[in-house]
């Protein structure tokens, strides 16, 4: 499945070379959630009682995003579904950031959500161009709009009793009132797939605070055998995250140093091939990839040829070491 809203810097290119390496594990681990984009492109089914899935982010909007997501997937529908206009952009950008502070609940009370925010900030995320979108750090300029992202691009028709393979299908728009297509179809189509995203997420534990609390044994090799994958704030020059994501990258590595020798423990780290992660971490197998050009793949590539991903001792070997390159 695919995230309903764009993520700067988001794996969902990457996914498929995460799940070779990490099998069908019993227990996953994601502390830097964002998007969400490999948990959602696992190939496995995840609902066996043996299976557990733990995310968490830092960010309150991602993480009431997913808990409002799970548990009132139709209010989400309501509130995301809307055209794209400037003057509504700058009012729900400003009104989000006037709830910022109400939302720091998830850190204390693990029932709080709020669906109006979460359709919103999806909304636009997904109308805005850039990676300011209810950042804590001043917008100094007027944001550009885009029509064709996330919760606003075309989605598929679900078909009667598709068991969830229509958001994989492609039908023709139902009528409304004898004419094709219309909101009412398309409310329809972005709510069916909510409640998809909703099913999927049915079992995922969600957490929201500091990375660590998800990296410690009780949810991690206690549990059986783990796929983690660490996708932390990229620590080189020519990335910016905020003054709060510094060292972070460091960390992180320190922390696989400390772990990737545990064989319960399939470990996949991301980050630019100018880090000093390969440095630190003799023994893990290094592949590169290649990920968009940016917002409409408009970049000028560099960065995108700098992407790597670490894999952990444990992690499985695939039988063409060249299938981890992305052309």
């Amino acid at each position: 499945m695919k995230a309903p809203f764009p993520w700067f810097g988001g794996k969902r290119r990457c996914a498929d070379i995460v799940w070779q390496r990490f099998g069908d594990v019993d227990n996953y681990v994601e502390p830097f959630a964002g998007s969400l984009a490999v948990l959602l492109e696992r190939p496995h089914w995840p609902f066996a009682e043996t299976r557990i899935e733990t995310v968490n982010d830092l960010d309150c909007y991602v993480v009431n995003f997913w808990r409002a997501m799970q548990r009132d997937p139709e209010a989400v529908t309501d509130a995301a579904d809307f055209p794209v206009m400037e003057a509504e952009l700058h009012a729900r950008h400003a009104w989000l950031h006037r709830q910022a502070e109400r939302i720091e609940a998830h850190k204390v009370d693990p029932d709080f959500y709020d669906a109006r925010v979460a359709g919103f900030w999806a909304w636009g995320l997904s109308s805005w161009i850039g990676d300011n979108f209810c950042r804590p750090k001043p917008q100094h300029s007027m944001p550009y709009l885009e029509g064709g992202k996330g919760v606003n691009r075309q989605l598929p028709a679900r078909p009667n009793g598709g068991q969830g393979k229509g958001v994989n299908r492609v039908l023709p728009p139902v009528e409304v009132d004898g004419v094709p297509g219309g909101c009412a179809d398309r409310h329809a189509r972005l709510r069916s797939y909510f409640l998809d995203l909703a099913d999927r997420l049915r079992g995922v534990r969600v957490c929201c605070g500091d990375w660590t609390r998800v990296l410690r044994p009780s949810p991690t090799h206690r549990l059986g055998l783990s796929g983690v994958f660490l996708d932390p704030p990229y620590d080189v020059d020519g990335t910016d995250y905020g003054a709060s994501s510094k060292g972070i990258s460091g960390a992180v590595r320190a922390w696989c140093v400390a772990n990737g020798d545990n064989p319960l423990l399939r470990i996949a780290l991301c980050g630019y091939v100018d880090e000093a992660h390969g440095d630190d971490l003799p023994g893990w197998e290094c592949v590169a990839w290649k990920a968009g050009g940016g917002y409409n793949n408009l970049g000028d590539g560099a960065n995108r040829k700098r992407e790597r991903i670490w894999f952990s001792p444990a992690c499985l070997k695939t039988e063409n070491e060249q299938q981890g390159v992305l052309l």
